[in-house]
């Protein structure tokens, strides 16, 4: 069977960029928790989705998923200085640290990462994690619905 727009797709994968750092595996030791979504559905990024149909049971691929069919390129005009003051309360906030932030219309969370700290105000990037970054996926699909 040859996965088609539609079918519903189980397999393992790897994630990894451009200087080989993996940054993603549904492998964790001895244990594997396979991705399974609906092929064209959109359930995945749209590079990933492409790259499976025609694929079959067993077969594996390797291939890469630049920036814009991935998470989207990187846009400067994502990042947002706020009052320190509006941070939640305990930790002293430092350049890196990923701060959970709620998306009113959606009510999903989402890791927000800090940019850059001033004395009274931090910077935080709202751009994906991933944007901007060339992808390349080490794929076998385990199975097809």
């Amino acid at each position: 069977m040859t996965i088609k727009k539609g079918n519903t797709v189980t397999l393992d994968y790897e994630g990894k960029f451009e200087n080989g750092e993996v940054f993603d595996s549904s492998k964790h030791g001895d244990h594997s928790h396979p991705l399974i979504f609906e092929a064209g559905a959109g359930e995945v990024i749209a590079g990933f989705d492409q790259a499976v149909i025609g694929m079959e049971k067993g077969q594996e691929k390797e291939f890469s998923i630049e920036a814009k069919d991935a998470y989207g390129e990187y846009n400067p005009e994502l990042l947002k200085k706020i009052p320190k003051s509006s941070l939640p309360k305990g930790k002293e906030p430092e350049k890196g640290m990923a701060l959970m932030m709620r998306d009113p219309a959606s009510g999903m969370t989402h890791p927000i990462m800090i940019a850059h700290v001033d004395k009274d105000e931090v910077t935080l990037d709202f751009n994906h994690p991933l944007a901007g970054k060339k992808l390349i996926f080490k794929i076998k699909i385990l199975d097809i619905a």
